[in-house]
């Protein structure tokens, strides 16, 4: 593929093979240029960065804002959320990035982490319980997918009859299908009724669980002297940031770790000798597979050079944490699974001051979950051929539609 970022503004590369064979679309990439110009997931032009020293730097660029009210008008069409969804980590720079992660990240310390391992393993072995009798499972709807909205729901006191609903909703918004542009609509206004309910809930009866710290956090400070530490709004976007990334992230990253297994049975097998080393080889299914393939969009408060590229201010940058994590000068023989190689420094959990907010949980789940199910089912195996296997079509994340499996 030819560096379009010499080619002129308005030229940009056909994105349809990123959703093909993404690997190997993004090393055709990387190898011809640093910076390119592609059609963004909203269709609109955007700056795809994909080596690792150019992505790295930028994830932590204090000129590249996540405010979207930094993009040049019309250059950027994103799905729009509710100012009640809208105003949480994801979308903000400092000071109110800072205060607001201030206030959730204790939540996920790794002493506290560690404290909820044999609870979640108690989750692990529960859906395990019940898939063992059929000797086949579809091991995202059956397993990778109840086991995180059940740990991330039950801290922060969702009730179990509404996690059904919450996966509906979640897919609508992931992979959202163009020919029903209604479902994302109702999936956000459902959304944000049940977060509102949710609160008001808490808020008359509260209960041992993060979301009603976060109402005591709110409601203790709104007539002070520190009210302007969490509006209403950024409780209620802070719920939901928290519920949906603590779901979507690990029920990707579980089913990629276990496809990367399948696939190369010589390291299943020594896991299975060695469970101890489980926590290394998360560290390389995060690599090797993550779940995020972009980094959230950024937009240059100025004129920024990357890898010898100007982008304007307000323009659209992608950085490709899929490319970056796979780039041969940073990881020898990037494209191996090999959870013995040196590991520190990949990018599947950001970098800088976005870096990963739940990224100790993700991996005490990924970890549990893998090792519980490897050691419950030593024959498990691919219930259908390996090319009936596909992940969602979509840049931004990366996730498997489904992994029917056997034992």
């Amino acid at each position: 593929m030819q560096n379009t970022a010499e080619t002129g503004p308005d030229a940009r590369i056909d994105t349809t093979p990123l959703l093909d064979d993404p690997y190997a679309a993004l090393a055709a990439l990387r190898e011809a240029g640093p910076v390119h110009r592609i059609a963004g997931t909203d269709g609109q032009p955007a700056w795809l960065v994909t080596r690792y020293d150019d992505v790295r730097s930028a994830l932590a660029d204090p000129r590249l804002s996540l405010d979207k009210r930094h993009a040049t008008p019309g250059n950027y069409r994103g799905f729009t959320l509710p100012p009640a969804l809208d105003a949480n980590l994801l979308n903000m720079d400092p000071p109110d990035h800072t205060r607001i992660r201030r206030l959730v990240v204790k939540a996920f310390t790794p002493r506290r982490v560690e404290a909820l391992r044999a609870p979640v393993r108690r989750i692990a072995d529960d859906l395990l319980d019940a898939m063992a009798a059929k000797g086949r499972a579809e091991l995202v709807a059956d397993y990778a997918g109840p086991l995180p909205i059940t740990v991330i729901c039950d801290l922060l006191g969702i009730p179990a009859e509404h996690r059904r609903d919450f996966l509906a909703w979640s897919d609508a918004l992931i992979t959202p299908d163009p020919s029903r542009p209604e479902a994302m609509k109702h999936a956000i206004g459902a959304m944000l009724e049940f977060y509102t309910g949710l609160i008001a809930a808490k808020r008359a009866e509260p209960g041992d669980d993060l979301l009603s710290d976060l109402i005591a956090v709110r409601d203790d400070t709104v007539d002070g002297t520190e009210a302007d530490r969490l509006s209403e709004d950024e409780l209620t976007s802070l719920a939901f940031l928290i519920l949906f990334a603590g779901y979507e992230n690990t029920v990707q990253l579980i089913g990629n770790a276990v496809l990367a297994l399948l696939d190369h049975p010589e390291r299943l097998a020594a896991l299975r000798r060695n469970p101890a080393e489980l926590t290394t080889a998360v560290e390389e299914f995060l690599r090797y597979d993550g779940p995020a393939a972009l980094a959230i969009r950024r937009f240059p408060v100025e004129d920024v050079e990357i890898g010898g590229v100007r982008i304007p201010a307000g323009e659209s940058v992608l950085l490709s944490i899929a490319s970056a994590n796979r780039d041969p000068k940073r990881f020898p023989d990037p494209d191996r699974l090999d959870p013995t190689r040196e590991l520190s420094g990949h990018l599947a959990l950001g970098h800088g001051i976005h870096y990963c907010l739940g990224a100790p949980l993700a991996r005490m789940e990924a970890e549990t979950a893998i090792g519980a199910l490897i050691s419950r089912f030593p024959d498990l195996r691919l219930d259908v051929p390996r090319d009936e296997v596909h992940h969602r079509r979509t840049i931004r994340a990366r996730g498997l539609i489904s992994l029917p499996v056997a034992w």
